[in-house]
């Protein structure tokens, strides 16, 4: 395994929708998730995580130790037992495969953050077994997203469509078309923030620079291989990066975080935005502290 990160970031991820869904709430007809208080438009954190994850896949094929734990369709427990597996234990021969060996639980960790991408990245709780003697343990990841959030209020839209797939025999007896319904917001730009800790990456997962780089080219390009009609319009704009000079860090996140400003290119333009260029992203570089670097990729 390659050695892991030694320095602390930080980063800011912009990206903006065009009538599409981004993220839809099941518990309200997915609709976009909007905070009711101040009408602002959510992303959640795991939806990003699965784009990232689905990006990793599509470029690498499953190729060794870029394998993907929480996938579609395959169930935790196969992952799980394949690390057994791979150190010849079985659920009957793991009590003692313990006693000989009080670092097997550990070795099975390292095996699997050693073989899934996402799990060195994020993190995983592999306790899945109803056996609990038989369990890959909790892995916190050094790689963490908050919800996304957008920059101004949205204003989700019902958009009523007709389609001519009747659905039953008896329906299309009585009609030729059907109403449907698509939810959309017309235009939205969204801030997302995330932390890096190259102490957790040394300690549990083995976090390396070359899983970082994939990282920032997944971030990139998490929507550009999950277009759909429902998603609308989506691209991430900006990834701006902010690296420490050492392991701990040289400042609290949230000063770096106020120095990232976006703001609409005309004050007091009380019309709603309809696109990324009616924004002016600036960067406060003298507030950063001294030891800290800033990156502004896209």
């Amino acid at each position: 395994m390659a050695d892991s990160i030694k320095n602390r970031y930080e980063f800011v991820i912009l990206f903006d929708v065009e009538n599409g869904n981004p993220n839809g709430d099941p518990d309200a007809g997915n609709m976009p998730r909007v905070d009711p208080e101040t009408g602002l438009g959510l992303v959640t954190d795991v939806c990003l995580k699965r784009k990232i994850r689905n990006y990793v896949e599509t470029v690498k094929e499953d190729a060794e130790g870029y394998r993907i734990y929480i996938k579609d369709g395959v169930p935790l427990n196969r992952s799980d037992t394949a690390a057994y597996a791979a150190l010849n234990v079985t659920d009957k021969t793991v009590k003692e495969k313990k006693k000989a060996d009080p670092d097997l639980d550990e070795k099975v960790r390292d095996w699997m953050c050693a073989n899934f991408y996402d799990i060195r990245t994020f993190g995983a709780v592999m306790t899945t077994f109803v056996k609990a003697a038989l369990n890959c343990g909790q892995v916190r990841g050094p790689v963490q997203l908050g919800f996304a959030r957008s920059v101004e209020p949205v204003m989700p839209q019902e958009v009523t469509i007709t389609r001519v797939a009747i659905t039953t025999e008896a329906d299309a007896e009585k009609k030729g078309t059907e109403m449907g319904r698509k939810y959309i917001i017309p235009y939205g730009l969204y801030r997302c923030e995330g932390y890096i800790s190259a102490n957790l990456a040394r300690k549990t997962t083995g976090f390396s620079e070359e899983d970082l780089e994939l990282l920032w080219q997944a971030i990139l390009n998490m929507f550009e291989h999950d277009h759909s009609a429902a998603r609308g319009k989506m691209a991430v704009r900006q990834l701006i990066i902010f690296k420490h000079d050492n392991e701990l860090g040289c400042a609290p996140a949230w000063k770096l975080f106020e120095a990232v400003k976006v703001e609409r290119t005309e004050k007091g333009n009380l019309a709603p935005a309809r696109s990324f260029g009616e924004y002016q992203i600036t960067i406060d570089r003298e507030s950063i502290p001294e030891g800290v670097t800033c990156e502004v990729r896209g």
